[in-house]
């Protein structure tokens, strides 16, 4: 007798141009859950610190969490090199994502009153601008020839995950980690004591406001993380969101790391296996 065929639950999409920014085609991954009615969506912002990364770091969490009826749009964007800054452009790419997603709700199957953003280190980084100033100028607007410019990028919830989110104490630990060759300088075009207007536009804190209160907010990071130090970070992110009066919530993964949420879920004690309930039970009340 021959074995029954399984249906799968997870659609993948792959390479969908949701952009063109300066003759550079921007491409997202879309795992979509086989479920009727629409769905919930993430985009989902890839970290590497500014200057590297792939959207297949989504490749093992974006199955999983379409598995459970999310959308999750894994997006490329511009990275930075030295002598070649990609701020504001970054922000504005991840912008776009989410407008592809709202503009295109209806054919993808999604909710477009429920999207969020999620982001690991870097992505975390322009994820939460995104999430709470995407709709300032210093991020929208630029690209008006984008098929949905014009596009809301309100998102209900932000989940980053041991994100950067006070770019001058990054550029310090930069400065002693690896002083000829900063990421955030290569990113930003410029140190702190060039222009410090800058490094405030470009740090997520600044906008942990009053004004920008309803978006939910779930932080997540490793306590031995030797990269991006959580103190300086989720930390003191979480206590401005606090401040403002967000919803938020954190998740400290004990002995934990950097770079840990494109791990497979189903090694035995990973630390994304820990984190994974705590993140769909924040979506579930929050998106």
């Amino acid at each position: 007798m021959a074995a029954a065929v399984t249906e799968p639950i997870v659609e993948l999409r792959s390479a969908l141009t949701y952009a063109t920014h300066d003759g550079i085609a921007l491409q997202g991954d879309l795992y979509l859950p086989k479920a009727s009615g629409n769905v919930p969506a993430l985009v989902a912002v890839h970290g590497g610190g500014w200057q590297q990364g792939a959207r297949s770091a989504f490749q093992h969490c974006g199955p999983h969490l379409a598995a459970q009826g999310y959308a999750v749009f894994a997006i490329s964007y511009r990275l930075a090199k030295k002598g070649r800054p990609t701020f504001p452009q970054a922000v504005q790419d991840v912008v776009a994502g989410v407008q592809f997603v709202r503009g295109n709700a209806a054919a993808l199957v999604v909710d477009p009153g429920r999207i969020a953003l999620i982001g690991a280190s870097a992505g975390a980084h322009l994820a939460a601008l995104v999430a709470l100033g995407g709709h300032l100028p210093v991020f929208s607007g630029s690209y008006p020839g984008d098929p949905h410019a014009g596009i809301d990028t309100t998102v209900k919830a932000l989940v980053g995950v041991y994100g950067v989110y006070d770019l001058a104490a990054m550029w310090e630990a930069y400065q002693v980690a690896s002083p000829l060759d900063n990421n955030i300088e290569n990113f930003l075009g410029a140190a702190p004591p060039e222009n410090r207007q800058l490094y405030f536009d470009a740090s997520p804190n600044s906008y942990a406001t009053y004004a920008h209160n309803t978006t939910a907010v779930l932080l997540a990071y490793g306590t031995e993380d030797d990269l991006v130090d959580r103190r300086l970070h989720s930390e003191a992110f979480l206590k401005a969101l606090k401040q403002a009066g967000f919803f938020v919530r954190s998740c400290a993964v004990q002995g934990a790391g950097h770079y840990w949420l494109s791990d497979p879920l189903d090694e035995t004690g990973s630390y994304i296996g820990f984190f994974m309930p705590r993140l769909l039970r924040f979506l579930a009340e929050k998106l």
